[in-house]
């Protein structure tokens, strides 16, 4: 069994800061891609950003600039810093991790229950 773990949401006024934490457990045995999106009300989930096991990372061009995606390997961690928060990046923030478990088992995608991000004066 995988879980991941997130933490770090509440609410923010506008131009304000947020650091997010993702952490993944149970059995794995490697993790690959982890990623952050989100999914405002009445929106579809979208992608905000991902990085790779290297450490390589894509933003949507919607938080370029303002947010930064970064993992601890060692502890299966992923971050995401978002700075310059307005009321447009309100939304559930869910953590996905692809992860292989074994030797035997294909890589699959998983996801976190999500935490609130919400931006108001």
């Amino acid at each position: 069994q995988v879980q991941l773990v997130e933490s770090g949401g509440g609410v923010v006024q506008p131009g304000g800061s947020l650091r997010l934490s993702c952490v993944a457990s149970g059995t794995i045995r490697s993790v690959y891609t982890m990623a952050w999106y989100r999914q405002a009300p009445g929106q579809q989930r979208e992608s905000v950003a991902d990085i790779t096991s290297g450490g390589t990372r894509n933003y949507a061009d919607s938080v370029k600039g303002r947010y930064t995606i970064s993992r601890d390997n060692a502890k299966n961690t992923v971050f995401l810093q978002m700075n310059s928060l307005n009321p447009e990046d309100t939304a559930v923030y869910y953590c996905n991790a692809r992860i292989q478990t074994s030797w035997t088992t294909a890589a699959r995608d998983y996801w976190g229950q999500g935490t609130q991000v919400t931006v108001s004066l």
